[in-house]
């Protein structure tokens, strides 16, 4: 037990100091710097960033996960999130960039007026706190089963690190806490594979002993299960976009050519990423437990960590965990948090043009829900129901309307929110279990309800834009189609004024 807690206890102590040591990048509390750290993060630091906050606890055990129940057909994630970071840099980076916006809800703002645009913080704001409780019961469970602790010890310990350096040194100690910790997940997981492989006579045997076990691992599904797997598909590719988390990245770079890049390069690195664990859970798929196996699939990432792999390679293995699931958390509280002290506080409830205010804010919002996070991580059960519930709100409510407010100019106040209202009823309509909603509209097994909900809500208020227009701003989006007066005065209102003219 010592070598694991010094392992782990040095681990904790060379994030908590890059965190610390990298907050003196930050300049002066000005609205720019303490949002998108005033867009000086270069791109390979961008890149990074953006890499560490997808690869998380979620993303490395759900891949693992998935593997080791289901087959390789069922791993998903790792190349959804893929395309999700390639879209999102081809057709929503630059237009966010040039528009110099300053989080991922001004579009909304500026289009329909600050209180009617507010409304999606909510959905955003839950799906952050969700994400970030998820992830935080990952960690408790690796620590529980490889260090043999309660995983409220380990989740309050990590939570309280990383909100002390988050509050510290703002995006630049995430950025570069970031850099340091997948540089540890990256080699920790790949240093895995060779020790777990081992326990098999060749890379072959694995492969054939779980082609046996999964007939339709090369990627063959049963007719019956064609739906469930496209709206899963569909729901971690669009899903992905619409994270204040990605553009708070994009919008934190010098120019709309970087945050394109580094979209396209945190895309490819993500896949790699994922190929540690899916070879994990191959191996523990096929691997004899001698009736220990693992007490559910989503424990199978530590439980071969701490079974088929020698202790201090796993002791390595849990700091790879580790390190992925905390460079999520901060990006996940700081996004919230920035959220609300720019959109809901500094525009609505208090407005007011002093920076220093604005800092203020941002710090006690990071404690705030921060805290609200870990409470409650500390009182769930599941760790994937709380990861697929976030990736729904985001996919059936904000995707559609961000494209929306982004790309089509008849867009109005009414138009919105009749599709977040459908896209929510039909959504809720199929029922949630971990809710306790029973359904109400009963969609079949195969169905995927979930698209068919952001559709829906899409079309809503593409169609009741067209009935009902007006209540929108007529501000031009695109930059290149704005006059250099006007495109001053944007660049004004969202450096300076809190209320747009």
């Amino acid at each position: 037990m010592l070598y694991p807690l010094l392992g782990v206890s040095f681990f904790y102590l060379v994030i908590f100091t890059v965190g610390l040591v990298a907050g003196r990048q930050k300049g002066a509390d000005t609205a720019a710097e303490v949002l998108v750290a005033g867009r000086r993060i270069p791109l390979w630091i961008g890149a990074l960033t953006m890499t560490a906050t997808w690869v998380d606890g979620g993303y490395l055990n759900g891949t693992a996960e998935a593997v080791y129940g289901r087959g390789l057909a069922w791993a998903q994630a790792p190349w959804g999130f893929g395309l999700s970071l390639a879209l999102g840099g081809l057709f929503f980076a630059k237009v966010m960039h040039e528009n110099e916006f300053h989080t991922m809800l001004d579009p909304f703002q500026r289009r329909y007026g600050e209180k009617l645009g507010s409304i999606m913080y909510w959905p955003a704001m839950l799906g952050e706190l969700l994400w970030t409780s998820g992830i935080l019961a990952a960690l408790g469970t690796t620590f529980g089963i490889l260090l043999g602790i309660d995983f409220r010890v380990a989740i309050v310990i990590s939570s309280a690190m990383t909100i002390t350096y988050t509050v510290r040194g703002g995006l630049w100690s995430i950025a570069y806490t970031d850099v340091a910790q997948l540089a540890m997940a990256s080699v920790g997981m790949f240093m895995c594979v060779p020790f777990v492989f081992a326990h098999f006579p060749s890379v072959s045997s694995i492969w054939s002993a779980y082609q046996a076990k999964f007939p339709g691992s090369s990627g063959f599904l049963p007719a019956s299960q064609h739906g469930l797997w496209f709206d899963n598909a569909c729901l971690l590719i669009f899903g992905g976009i619409p994270w204040h988390c990605y553009f708070q990245r994009v919008l934190s770079s010098p120019s709309p050519q970087v945050a394109r890049r580094l979209s396209l390069v945190a895309a490819g690195l993500c896949l790699l990423m994922a190929i540690p664990p899916a070879l994990l859970g191959m191996a523990g798929a096929v691997y004899d437990w001698h009736g220990h196996a693992p007490a559910g699939d989503f424990l199978v990432l530590p439980q071969v960590l701490h079974d088929m792999a020698p202790r201090w390679v796993g002791i390595l293995g849990l700091c790879a965990v580790a390190g992925a699931i905390m460079s999520s958390v901060d990006a996940s509280i700081y996004s919230a948090a920035s959220m609300f002290s720019w959109n809901i506080m500094h525009r609505i409830i208090r407005p007011s043009e002093d920076p220093g205010l604005l800092a203020r804010t941002n710090r006690r919002a990071i404690v705030v829900l921060g805290t609200v996070g870990t409470l409650i991580a500390l009182n769930v059960r599941s760790i994937y129901t709380l990861w697929f519930l976030s990736a729904d709100l985001v996919y059936v409510l904000l995707f559609p309307q961000l494209l929306v407010v982004l790309y089509f100019r008849g867009a109005s106040a009414g138009g919105v929110l009749a599709g977040l209202a459908v896209g929510l009823l039909l959504r809720l309509g199929g029922g949630e279990a971990a809710l306790g909603i029973s359904p109400l509209i009963h969609y079949g097994p195969d169905f995927p309800f979930k698209t068919a909900a952001m559709l829906s809500g899409l079309l809503t208020t593409l169609l009741i834009s067209r009935l009902l227009p007006g209540g929108t701003r007529p501000v031009p989006w695109l930059a290149d189609q704005v006059s250099p007066a006007n495109l001053a005065g944007l660049r004004t209102m969202n450096k300076r004024s809190i209320k747009p003219a």
